[in-house]
């Protein structure tokens, strides 16, 4: 939510206790106000029915009284400038109280309002207006959206006691308009006064009313503190010294009728004061740090409700209110001093910057090192932990060393903290990092579908780890299944990615049918090995199940017809291997050849 950088026109408060009529009587004596201008009102009656007695003007109805109006109060101003405005009306929470805003330069052309209200209070908010609520609640449904304003624009705004009872009321402007226009984003030429505009003050402050009249014959100064006005006795000058919110009220007596007679309000604020703050020293992890936590070093005992904690890099901006630092503030390493203001939310003139504090960051060790390592079998020992080390860091194990980093030759979990102290702040960082002992590779099966133009193979390997697999001379994949293999003499090679190894075998690529049915049928009546024929000299050696050898053939042979010495053998599973002469003319039994068929009769 955005909040308005312009609080302006903050707060009169002078809780006026008895109050015998309206503090405009109708819209017709509308009082103005313009920029800085504080306004307060303590409203008892209606005066004049300004609305003929109809129904409703927008959305406000007739109230107990029987008309609209109901202890109201009008005011007007005239836009200065071009933007965004809006406002905020201040009272006691147990109230309820209602507005409406014409856009309209008289008050016999008002028309319908253009922002309007009349909730009741149960929630018991003490903001509405237009805009936002300046305490950030963003479900107040007593605020209507914000207005856009042109300079020359006039306004009237009627104010609304529902309750019956009141103990005054503020209105505080806000808005982009105030960022662009400070100085005059209303225009105070409306307002024509001798005493000039209502003023709003700091109790550390004291205002000066100047009265000077020329030709004038005398001063009469008189207060109006909720009671009606009274004389100040003794105060004759053309100037008064005040330090007390309150009306006040000159006569000029001039040479000849009328004599002059102008009136202001004087509202003085509670001017804050910020406590001392202690330095902070904070870990730079994340890299932020939540300037909140300072707030109520800063207020002490002041009620965070009512005043405005803010932050700045220089004390130039904490007395303008200006480039108010992000409270969650991005922390770099090193000192720096930070700047603090406490402004009151009724009135951002009364503030204190006299305090400040100093932020160091403390560097979080930053862990460069694995979280996981493989080592190898029969290692001597792999170094882990930090190898680039800060002289000015502890380094401690759970092993029970403290050096940067540690050899290791078994697996397990080995935990390094870190500890950089600056300050007396200790900034911890730890790392586990876990030792995986890799082990060398093992083929232990190849599995190899039936014979075709082009195969399937798998390389298996029970040994867990992280390996790539080779087939012949081709390149290394991740995948243990190789597609596409010609029958024949292979090459399968499986190698450690971690640097653990690596093992090769042959294999031969061969096929045959599962079971033959020698019937004499001319279908399926012989067995025999396909791809037999590309390797050198192969024999294949048939046995029964209780390992007799029964045939043996070789490449040219056609194949087995079921037959031993010219007898039919029995329906039963037979096995068979196959050898051939490999690269060095040595006879050798192929691996991973399935042997197992069935004889069917």
């Amino acid at each position: 939510m955005r909040i308005p950088v312009g609080f302006l026109c903050f707060f009169m408060m002078l809780g006026l206790s008895e109050v015998s009529a309206q503090v405009a009587d109708d819209c017709l004596n509308a009082i103005p106000i313009c920029s800085n201008t504080p306004v307060n009102g303590g409203t008892s009656g209606y005066g004049t029915d300004d609305f003929g007695g109809a129904p409703n003007s927008g959305c406000l109805e007739p109230t107990i009284t029987g008309f609209i109006e109901s202890n109201s109060a009008w005011y007007r101003f005239r836009a200065g400038a071009a933007g965004e405005l809006g406002f905020n009306i201040g009272f006691d929470s147990s109230e309820d109280w209602d507005f409406a805003l014409y856009r309209a330069s008289d008050c016999a052309t008002l028309g319908d309002p253009i922002r309007c209200n009349f909730f009741d209070n149960g929630d018991e908010d003490t903001y509405m207006g237009v805009g936002e609520d300046p305490t950030g609640n963003s479900t107040n449904v007593q605020y209507e959206d914000w207005i856009q304003v042109t300079a020359g624009e006039d306004y009237y705004l009627l104010i609304n006691n529902f309750s019956n009872s009141n103990s005054g009321f503020s209105i505080q402007f806000s808005g982009q308009i105030f960022e662009t226009n400070p100085n005059d984003a209303l225009d105070c030429s409306i307002i024509n006064n001798l005493l000039g505009a209502p003023i709003a003050a700091c109790d550390n402050e004291t205002i000066l009313l100047d009265a000077t009249t020329t030709g004038a014959l005398g001063y009469t100064w008189y207060s109006d503190t909720g009671s009606g006005y009274q004389v100040l006795a003794g105060e004759t000058a053309a100037t008064l010294s005040l330090t007390t919110s309150a009306m006040y009220r000159v006569q000029v007596a001039m040479p000849a009728p009328p004599n002059i007679i102008s009136e202001v309000q004087v509202a003085f604020s509670i001017a804050p004061t910020t406590d001392a703050i202690v330095d902070e020293a904070v870990c730079v992890e994340s890299g932020i740090y939540d300037l909140n936590q300072k707030d109520m070093e800063a207020l002490g005992t002041q009620d965070p409700l009512t005043h405005v904690v803010s932050y700045h890099s220089s004390l130039a901006d904490a007395n303008n209110g200006i480039n108010a630092l992000p409270k969650q503030y991005s922390v770099s390493s090193g000192t720096e001093t930070i700047y603090v203001r406490v402004s009151s939310l009724q009135n951002p003139r009364c503030f204190d910057a006299s305090e400040q504090f100093t932020l160091e960051g403390v560097i979080t060790p930053e862990l460069t090192f694995d979280d996981t390592i493989f080592i190898c079998e029969n290692t001597t020992g792999e170094a882990i932990g930090e190898l680039f080390p800060n002289a000015q860091y502890t380094y401690t194990w759970d092993t029970g060393e403290t050096t940067p980093s540690i050899l290791v030759t078994q697996s397990g979990q080995y935990t390094l903290t870190v500890i950089n102290t600056t300050s007396g702040l200790n900034c911890t960082a730890s790392r586990t990092v876990n030792v995986i002992v890799s082990e060398v590779p093992v083929i232990s099966d190849v599995l190899i579908d039936d014979l075709q133009t082009v195969n399937t193979i798998e390389i298996v390997n029970e040994v867990e780890g992280n390996f790539e697999y080779q087939l012949d001379v081709g390149p290394f994949q991740l995948s243990s299944v190789f597609t596409e293999v010609s029958p024949g003499m292979h090459t399968v090679t499986i190698n450690d990615l971690n640097g653990c190894g690596s093992i090769s075998e042959t294999i031969i690529v061969v096929g045959f049918a599962t079971f033959f049915t020698p019937n004499g049928d001319g279908a399926n009546d012989f067995w025999h090995v396909l791809g037999i024929e590309t390797l050198q000299e192969p024999v294949v050696q048939i046995y029964d199940r209780f390992g007799k050898l029964l045939i043996v053939m070789e490449e040219d042979y056609l194949g087995w017809d079921g037959t031993y010495n010219g007898a039919p053998v029995p329906a039963s599973d037979y096995w068979f291997k196959v050898s051939y002469l490999n690269t060095n003319d040595q006879r050798v039994e192929a691996k991973y050849v399935n042997n197992h068929f069935s004889l069917r009769r």
